[in-house]
């Protein structure tokens, strides 16, 4: 893949169905309290690059928890919203307890992008490789947990099962350049 630019990734925070540990996908649920913390942490870390760089292009997720994040987070800033940027589509297991699925023993990557009449890995690795060959400088993106270990696993050249191991946190900023990851925390 070609050089990419400097990118500050933001997962959104915490929702009530990340607290149940429901599989959201393609469907949404709200920022609990801690979630709206959790973007405000956001803001606090990326605040300043946001006011040393007005310019910079801000990219987000069209799903509603990624856009409450962003609104918070950006404080205000005008952002684009990217559909290339949602969450896994996790088919026929949006919606379901993960304590009630066949997990195999299945890490969230794998798990997520097996289910039936799902994406799967394929699609949402072509995905992320198109937003980032469009990038044209340095971005901040808001996103989801596992688009995003992916899209971070791309940027440091890691293999799918590296990318899966990549920690999924929420309220912190993930700096990528140059083949590394920094993670930045309030």
């Amino acid at each position: 893949m070609a050089t990419i630019p400097k990118i500050w990734f933001l997962r959104h925070g915490q929702t009530q169905w990340n607290l149940e540990r429901r599989l959201q996908g393609r469907l949404d649920s709200p920022l609990t309290d801690l979630g709206l913390a959790q973007a405000a942490q956001q803001a606090a870390i990326v605040g300043p690059v946001l006011k040393a760089m007005p310019d910079i292009p801000c990219l987000v997720s069209p799903q509603g928890r990624a856009v409450h994040t962003a609104e918070i987070a950006l404080s205000g800033r005008t952002f684009e919203t990217d559909p290339r940027l949602a969450e896994v589509a996790t088919g026929e297991w949006e919606g379901q307890l993960r304590a009630d699925l066949p997990t195999g023993g299945l890490n969230d990557l794998f798990l997520y992008t097996s289910a039936p009449g799902g994406e799967g890995f394929d699609a949402l690795e072509a995905r992320v490789r198109g937003v980032l060959e469009d990038l044209q400088g340095e971005t901040v993106v808001v996103s989801h947990g596992l688009l995003g270990k992916v899209l971070r696993g791309l940027v440091r050249g890691l293999a799918r099962d590296e990318m899966d191991a990549l920690s999924n946190k929420q309220g912190c900023v993930y700096v990528l350049e140059n083949g590394r990851e920094t993670c930045l925390e309030a």
